[in-house]
């Protein structure tokens, strides 16, 4: 285990550690999104809620105002079908309203269809991967700009243990994890040594998420750990605790 990782799992995020920070997460209105913007906003973050669920993001923002924590902005937008241009525009408003961003959580995924790669469907193939590649590329490179003018900026994409070792019947979720790792360490890689952004991955591992529900449907869920419980590991990625940490993939929960 590297050191990285012992940091993320024993993390302790103190109470301020996000003060005047601005973060985005995508996937925000549900699940592990849900709680890592809650605990952001918690610890002095303001958050831009990203999702496709207009309600499921106002139900998020006003639990932040409720704990009195800074407002947050909501960014409705469903990955499946905008376009470069339609993040390119959500780049105008961020820097007309924020100036800088000090961290992206690529967070939104669709698990697809469980299935032989032989029988896959092709939509359900290209909306996977629509989603979980060509969104947070196109996403990641609208805000590159925003994060550069950060004075300590994290970039952090959501990975799977099927994106490190492929494992029959998991199609497209699993081909697409492996290109969401091969697109971090190659920005990780460019972005080394000639700015102040970090960019690492992370495996939730086995979490009581609707996802999860999804792909195994006869799993006890109240053996899983929930997504409050893997927070710590995203507040440590996300936050000065891992100021140069870059190009990393680790894990939420002990293996």
């Amino acid at each position: 285990m590297t050191s990285a990782q012992q940091d993320a799992l024993s993390y302790q995020c103190p109470e301020e550690a996000f003060a005047g920070r601005v973060i985005l997460v995508t996937g925000a209105g549900d699940g592990i999104g849900r709680a890592v913007s809650l605990a952001l906003a918690r610890h002095g973050a303001t958050v831009i809620l990203l999702g496709r669920t207009q309600e499921k993001l106002e139900a998020v923002y006003d639990q932040i105002k409720a704990a009195g924590g800074p407002e947050p902005a909501m960014a409705p937008v469903n990955l499946d079908v905008a376009r470069p241009q339609d993040y390119e525009a959500l780049a105008d408003l961020f820097d007309k309203e924020f100036g800088r961003l000090d961290g992206i959580l690529h967070n939104a995924s669709i698990l697809g269809d469980i299935t032989p790669l032989e029988q896959y469907e092709y939509g359900t193939w290209d909306t996977v991967m629509q989603v979980n590649v060509n969104a947070p590329f196109y996403l990641m490179r609208a805000l590159l700009p925003l994060l550069r003018e950060s004075d300590d900026a994290s970039v952090l994409f959501t990975s799977s243990s099927v994106g490190r070792k492929g494992r029959a019947f998991w199609g497209a979720y699993a081909v697409s994890k492996f290109a969401t790792e091969g697109m971090m360490q190659v920005l990780a890689d460019e972005l080394e040594n000639v700015s102040r952004i970090r960019v690492n991955s992370i495996n939730p591992g086995a979490t009581r998420t609707r996802m999860r529900a999804m792909a195994y449907p006869a799993e006890d869920a109240s053996t899983l750990k929930t997504p409050e419980q893997i927070v710590p590991a995203y507040l440590y990625l996300l936050g000065p605790a891992s100021t140069g940490v870059t190009g990393q993939t680790l894990d939420a929960q002990q293996r």
